[in-house]
């Protein structure tokens, strides 16, 4: 727990209600004392901590303008509202933040009442608010307000633009407000980033029309039925005199902005001034993410989620990699270039993670043939399969629970035409601090029915490298490749790049009285619990399969385990609804095998945060886990 010093305002804040009892010239310092508790509380509990920083003003003038939680803030992910939880109500125990059975890393309603929607993946803050804005007018709650804060480069995903092309239609009175920091993880990308640069209105301009606005409305001209028509005609003549187009006014979303938002007591008197305005409104501000700390205002990226570091000097506390296992993540960005210096049909595609999956090694090397497309899961997709079919080879990284965003793609654009495109599913597994809203359990489960799909897992860094070199061979078709965050296992990774037959696993270990089938990284975990299972049970042996593949299976594989034993344990870091389990357990009904079969997996719920070795102790997925279920399984089969 961090020592947090002495607060003379932010100490005496703990709800919303105490923020507003301030006069607005004390908001200042509560910015600054509030910036301050963030810095020496992430500095020592690491967690997402940029963009948190560069919303602090916002955060404080909208907790003060706003009477929250009747009225509704809408976050758009999670990485901007570490502010926003320490004022209402979460200061004391934001210590505990992203730690098992501690407050949750990104804003939850199962949490509080002023989390008003889940928001761990980008760009559903608009949709949701709007759906909030007309259920409070459908219930006659024509005094809430509902206000949408969307940024991180999320105005780049496409449900932002269908939430924007359904509130310009839709009778409401939403406040959108879109904090431009020129980031999302890495710096944003694309044709929309370019845009809100040029982008630029007059303060003189957006009072003048505020005014004209209320005069109109004395006077009864201006109502529903006028309100777009004289938007029309103002945005039309404004474009002739600027010689500028606006996207959002083009909709019907009257657009003020942009504006600073580091001075509080401004956003402060624009919020009141948009608060009381009818119809869609964009309110667009200009912030530096990382504000308040130079090292994080230099460098963005780095400090996006920085781990521990020193708040008085800046420096980041990490800790030595000398003779460690590399990361995944390493292995796929070095693997990547050096396929790609052997086929050059081979390009790369992530969207908005170059750092993260490594893809930025690519980058760097090869320029020309890597492209980070923002945050657009399903165009990354769709855009991988217009390339495939033209003949390049798209390895395209996403992390496993953002592919879920572009479930239709995968099936409509590139498994029906069985394109050559490989899916590279970062973050598989439990992926720790994050929680459910980041954990890649799904995609065994999900991707495993679609047709056309290879979908393998490799159990160490050597395998990823051979599944790789095998995916990008000729007329593969549609390849999935699923890895875990985090380190492998081996300091000797480098090895030739070979190929896998594909739908072939391979045995580890003979043993005559139990199988274990596993799948992935997380048979290491499972070699080591059969270890000591057999030194708990001399007498016994335990036989270790890797299946490689969860499609096709291994069917020989199947068919000998099948044949030769009564009792088989399946072993998967996904979840067991669907998932490998499931698949062995249809092999074996649909050939007449009739083992008993007990399957390890991540149960019928959604998993919390925490440390991943928590984690997967709770899910009885880690080695004393497995070892347990092994022991009871070969008890039981002593007893008969």
């Amino acid at each position: 727990m961090s020592k947090n010093p002495t607060y003379k305002l932010l100490d005496k804040i703990h709800y919303p209600e105490d923020l507003r009892r301030l006069d607005p010239s004390q908001l200042p310092e509560v910015c600054r004392e509030l910036r301050q508790d963030i810095i020496d509380e992430v500095s020592c509990n690491p967690g997402h901590f940029a963009a948190s920083l560069g919303v602090v003003e916002l955060t404080v003038a909208l907790h003060y303008v706003y009477n929250t939680p009747y009225d509704r803030l809408v976050w758009d992910v999670g990485h901007q509202a570490y502010g926003h939880k320490i004022l209402t109500g979460r200061k004391e125990q934001f210590s505990t933040n992203r730690k098992y059975k501690g407050i949750r890393p990104f804003p939850s309603p199962d949490e509080s009442e002023y989390d008003t929607f889940a928001c761990g993946h980008a760009s559903n803050s608009i949709s949701a608010a709007l759906g909030m804005a007309v259920s409070a007018r459908r219930l006659g709650e024509n005094d809430r307000h509902i206000v949408a804060i969307i940024g991180d480069g999320s105005m780049s995903g496409g449900l932002a633009f269908e939430g924007l092309n359904n509130a310009s239609t839709t009778p409401n009175d939403l406040l959108i407000i879109l904090n431009d920091n020129d980031m999302s993880i890495d710096r944003s990308v694309g044709g929309m980033r370019q845009y809100l640069l040029n982008l630029n209105t007059t303060d003189k301009y957006n009072r003048l029309r505020f005014r004209l606005s209320k005069i109109f409305e004395n006077l009864g001209l201006l109502n529903d039925k006028t309100r777009k028509s004289i938007i029309r005609f103002n945005n039309s003549l404004k474009s002739v005199l600027s010689k500028q187009q606006n996207i959002f006014e083009g909709m019907n979303i009257r657009y003020f902005g942009p504006v600073d938002g580091h001075n509080v007591i401004e956003l402060v008197r624009t919020l009141r001034t948009l608060k009381e305005m009818k119809g869609p409104k964009l309110l667009h501000i200009h912030t530096v993410k990382g504000r308040g700390f130079a090292p994080a205002e230099e460098e963005a990226t780095i400090w996006h989620a920085p781990g521990r570091f020193d708040p008085k000097t800046g420096k980041r506390l990490v800790e030595s990699t000398d003779g460690l296992p590399p990361l995944y993540q390493k292995v796929f960005g070095e693997t990547l270039i050096e396929l790609a210096r052997q086929n050059d049909r081979i390009v790369g595609v992530t969207p908005a993670m170059p750092s993260g999956c490594s893809m930025n090694m690519l980058m760097d090397a090869m320029p020309e043939r890597a492209f980070d497309v923002g945050i657009a899961e399903g165009h990354a997709v769709t855009f991988s399969g217009g390339m495939a079919k033209e003949g390049l080879l798209p390895f395209c990284n996403i992390y496993s629970s953002f592919m879920q965003r572009a479930y239709d793609n995968i099936i409509h654009d590139v498994a029906l035409l069985r394109l050559n495109v490989v899916l590279c599913l970062d973050r598989a597994g439990l992926v720790g601090e994050d929680g459910p809203t980041h954990h890649g359990v799904f995609d065994m489960a999900c991707l495993r029915p679609i047709p056309n799909l290879t979908i393998a897992a490799p159990y160490d860094e050597r395998e990823l490298r051979r599944l790789m070199y095998t995916a990008q061979l000729p007329d593969q078709g549609p390849f999935v490749i699923r890895y875990p965050r985090g380190r492998g296992r081996l300091t000797d990774w480098r090895c030739p790049l070979e190929a896998v037959e594909v739908g072939r696993g391979r045995r580890l270990k003979e043993g005559h009285d139990l199988a274990v089938l596993s799948i992935g990284t997380i048979g290491n975990a499972a070699a080591d619990a059969i270890a000591d299972a057999e030194q708990a049970l001399p007498d016994v042996s335990i036989a270790h399969y890797d299946l490689r593949f969860v499609k096709p299976l291994d069917t020989a594989l199947l068919e000998e385990v099948g044949t030769h034993f009564t009792r088989i344990v399946t072993v998967e870091d996904g979840i067991l609804k669907g998932g490998v389990g499931s698949a062995v357990l249809e092999y074996m009904a649909d050939h007449g095998h009739t083992p008993h079969i007990r399957r390890i997996g991540i149960p019928d719920h959604f998993v919390e945060h925490g440390a991943v070795n928590i984690l997967h102790h709770v899910c009885g997925t880690d080695r004393e886990g497995i070892c347990r279920v092994l022991l009871e399984e070969l008890g039981a089969s002593a007893q008969v």
